[in-house]
């Protein structure tokens, strides 16, 4: 199983006992990586390397490119992609090939209904096992964070996830970029990328960023960018070099805001009914996703609306799930087909082998309420 890590940071704007190896990064450091076994902690510093791949099998290396350069505004942006690979020895790996996550998102709430959907998510995993966690944005209700030390790290995310292992990869949503969800303190969206070299759990490298899995492509995207039209530019060739490099079997892509939703936001370039306000409306979402995400990802996988949704429609063949019930729920009004969609609090649970994919919606009370298999 082999596990790549290829990010780049535009703009903020908006296992249990034996684990995968996972990230630890911040922009300018020297990136070192942990492997737990029990209570040895071995650390290897990163090789660099030309490329990501290309090393012989079975080999353990791991590789960092570092370039600077300025944006348009002035604030200064980072290009870097990273490479971890496991050894074939890894007992995990060797034994199951299947990759399985959870992903849900509007979870920093630090509520009843955030503790119970975290006490689910903990007796599936024991019972059927996780991987990671994804987190789809609205980390940290209702402005985001003010510091790596802001209290609201430790009642919105540490304790509701206390009993929970694996990692938790995030994105950001606008919540997290302050303004009480306005979305507009860029600046705080780096807080919640630093807090990735606190955390053991939280795993952020980049405001958006590609991460390889065994045959998985997983892109972690900006929405809030997209919403202001910042930085899209390099959001978009990013994707776009991602893409035409990838050589897995799947592509999945997170965002915050859903492209299509029954929710009360609703569907992209008519977000809250705003299609004459572009910034408010979701243009900006829609117009990159039709030029830069549909039909070239398999699945695309949002929050920002409080329910769980999967459409019957795509976007030209890219399936789209709604998992934002990870704390509370808001109603469901819009007139979307759909396959499958819920109110109550709830995940989505994901497990891929080979060329096969399965989607299940599990509610607060651990009952799969919908499922669905995609095959290649």
């Amino acid at each position: 199983m082999r596990e790549c890590v290829l990010y780049k940071l535009g703009g903020f704007l908006h296992i249990p006992e034996m684990r995968t190896p996972s990230l630890d990064s911040s922009v300018g450091r020297s990136s070192w990586f942990r492997l737990s076994l029990g209570s040895v902690l071995l650390a290897w510093p990163l090789l660099t390397l030309s490329a990501c791949g290309g090393e012989e099998e079975g080999s353990v290396d791991d590789g960092l490119e570092e370039s600077e350069a300025d944006s348009d505004d002035g604030e200064e942006t980072a290009s870097e992609s990273e490479e971890l690979r496991s050894p074939d020895s890894h007992p995990r790996l060797k034994a199951d090939p299947t990759l399985r996550f959870v992903a849900m998102g509007d979870t920093g709430k630090g509520n009843q209904g955030q503790k119970d959907v975290a006490a689910a998510i903990a007796a599936h995993c024991a019972a059927r096992g996780c991987d990671f966690v994804q987190l789809l944005g609205d980390n940290i209700y209702d402005s985001g964070v003010k510091s790596v030390d802001d209290p609201q790290w430790q009642t919105k995310f540490e304790i509701p996830y206390m009993a929970i292992s694996q990692p938790f990869y995030v994105v950001l949503g606008n919540h997290d970029y302050g303004g009480d969800g306005a979305g507009w303190e860029f600046g705080k969206g780096a807080f919640e990328i630093a807090y990735t070299a606190k955390s053991m759990k939280w795993k952020l490298p980049a405001s958006h960023y590609r991460r390889t899995v065994g045959n998985v492509d997983f892109f972690g995207l900006d929405t809030n960018l997209m919403m202001f039209n910042r930085d899209v530019d390099k959001q978009k060739a990013a994707l776009a070099g991602w893409l035409a490099s990838s050589m897995t079997t799947w592509k999945i892509a997170f965002g915050h805001h859903p492209y299509f939703s029954n929710g009360s936001h609703g569907n992209a370039g008519n977000y809250d009914g705003l299609w004459y306000v572009p910034i408010a409306g979701g243009q900006g979402v829609k117009k990159f996703f039709d030029d830069n995400v549909c039909g070239k990802v398999d699945l695309y996988i949002s929050g920002h609306d409080h329910s769980r949704q999967w459409l019957t429609d795509t976007c030209r063949g890219t399936e789209l799930a709604v998992s934002g019930a990870g704390a509370s729920a808001t109603d469901l009004p819009g007139r979307n087909k759909t396959r499958f969609q819920s109110k109550e609090l709830g995940f989505l649970y994901v497990s891929i082998v080979g060329r096969a994919l399965t989607a299940e919606f599990i509610d607060k009370t651990g009952k799969s309420e919908f499922t669905r298999t995609l095959t290649k």
